[in-house]
């Protein structure tokens, strides 16, 4: 590895609240990270956008905030790797770059009426067999057919072949290859990765191709969708004048996939938990998909270059930090993210407060679009300690919820959870996940999983690490939490939580 020495692999992580670069170094350490956060913008109800100009011009900033934190020069950059939010929605026209519409975020509900139509007669399962996916509002598909129903003449533009569609990673791409503009006579490349093609509704999970008869039935022309690769593999290099320029993109992921691969989790039956804006609880399955029969989707947990598709179950969650982020921006209890912690400790225990965050429904294993959050238990004895220990507390509840689910589809228990995401340095979620769960929690030395996968796939991909069995070795444990709570308690709890969430059904319904 002589010639890697002083040489580096750079991540852009693109998530729902910011955007980050990362660069790593050959034993897998953070060498220099840039940050920048994004408006978050609800137009209306149960809608959520995010400006895709913004990202954009942030994803620069980050990129040159990371080498300016370092003494890393462009030169030393041997790969670059991006990951991403996955499910948010762009159309832009390719002859000018500019979006038509605010990328619409995975969160967004706007689309339940359309998924009603395309499920009305065939149930949400229609396409199950093929993508893995439910008919709901999460994946990218009914968000386009939004943009193109709803956007003056984006239908026209895009049935002349004017416009693209792009998740985030594919949005990134296009731009860091040139843009509108090209490069030199060459095209912008626009394309995107199986794991993130695989969110969209719209991608047969065995051939990892697009889905004609789909696309036609949601009204999408096939001119829109980008070429889909392999997720550690060729995704031209970086032409847009900068910092990075001539650097090599070899990694893309879906955020969640990324951490799979970060985690280290390369066999069958290897499970992790991200605790980010959303909860996401992943299983690898194998080279084989598996079809969930408790409310999970299936989905591409990875694709390396020349090799078969790896799948996974997920369990997926929409509100994991982001009500840590409500309780503090919108409800004003918290003063900072980490507070909470200290509050939470400061009560012994919830003062029979439980908080159900549904502000988008729920999602995995009970997939209500109907649900509305909803604070329940609620006597003049609770205060704001024991509204922050019940967010901390909703959070275990619900990745409870998917791993039951989860254990019930596989048949095997789950005997120690990975973890990674910026919640898991509150230790006192980690204690009562382990609780709740009756299951050991770990924490790895490096959480920044997300951007370590991407950083991995675009590593191996250049030989800059030599195999996946090394890269399990790159890691690490941090801390191990151990269930200690007595286990008639912690069903009381849940059996609690269960009632707290029934409460929430039938809200938009009724509405």
């Amino acid at each position: 590895m002589a010639s890697f020495d002083n040489k580096y692999v750079a991540a852009i992580d693109q998530g729902t609240t910011s955007t980050r670069c990362i660069i790593f170094n050959h034993d897998g350490n953070i060498v220099a990270v840039g940050q920048f956060e994004h408006e978050q913008i609800f137009p209306q109800k149960g809608w959520v956008e995010h400006d895709p100009l913004e990202i954009w011009d942030n994803t620069r900033r980050a990129v040159g905030a990371a080498l300016a934190d370092s003494d890393v020069a462009r030169e030393d950059i041997v790969a670059l790797g991006i990951t991403n939010q996955r499910e948010t929605t762009i159309v832009w026209d390719k002859n000018t770059g500019k979006p038509v519409y605010n990328a619409i975020v995975w969160q967004d509900t706007r689309t339940n009426k359309i998924c009603d139509e395309l499920s009305k007669d065939h149930g949400v399962d229609r396409w199950r067999a093929t993508t893995g996916l439910l008919i709901n509002s999460y994946p990218s598909g009914p968000k386009i057919k939004w943009i193109l129903d709803n956007v003056d003449g984006a239908r026209e533009r895009a049935e002349a072949g004017d416009l693209l569609f792009g998740t985030i990673d594919t949005w990134l791409l296009w731009n860091l290859t040139g843009g509108a503009e090209g490069d030199q006579g060459e095209p912008a490349l626009h394309v995107t990765d199986v794991t993130n093609a695989s969110r969209t509704l719209l991608m047969d999970l065995q051939t990892l191709r697009w889905d004609e008869d789909i696309c036609s039935e949601l009204g999408i022309p096939m001119s829109m969708l980008p070429e889909i690769r392999p997720s550690v593999g060729d995704f031209g290099q970086v032409r847009q004048r900068g910092t990075l320029s001539s650097v090599p993109i070899r990694g893309v992921f879906g955020d969640q996939q990324a951490a799979m691969f970060g985690q280290a989790c390369f066999r069958p039956g290897d499970a992790k938990n991200t605790y980010g804006t959303g909860l996401f609880l992943l299983l690898n399955t194998g080279t084989t998909p598996k079809w969930s029969d408790h409310g999970l989707i299936t989905t591409v947990c990875y694709q390396i270059q020349g090799q078969k598709p790896v799948y996974a179950l997920e369990g997926s969650v929409s509100m994991g930090g982001s009500l840590v982020q409500w309780l503090r921006d919108n409800l004003q209890i918290i003063p900072n993210a980490p507070a909470i912690e200290n509050m939470a400790r400061s009560v012994p225990d919830n003062g029979g407060v439980y908080i159900v965050p549904a502000f988008s429904g729920l999602f995995a294993p009970r997939w209500r679009p109907d649900a509305r959050g909803v604070i329940v238990g609620l006597t003049r004895f609770a205060n704001r300690n024991h509204f922050a220990r019940a967010v901390l507390e909703a959070t275990a509840y619900q990745t409870r919820e998917v791993a039951d689910a989860m254990v019930a589809d596989s048949g095997v228990p789950i005997t120690d959870l990975k973890v990674d995401g910026g919640m898991v340095m509150n230790e006192l979620l980690m204690q009562f996940q382990s609780d709740i769960l009756g299951t050991n929690v770990v924490r790895p030395k490096i959480i920044e999983t997300t951007a370590l996968g991407t950083a991995f796939a675009a590593g191996l991909a250049v030989g800059f690490w030599d195999s996946l069995e090394q890269l399990k070795e790159q890691g690490g444990i941090d801390r191990v939490w151990k269930p200690k709570m007595d286990s008639g308690e912690v069903e009381r709890l849940y059996t609690e939580w269960n009632k707290a969430v029934e409460r929430t059904l039938n809200w938009e319904e009724n509405e």
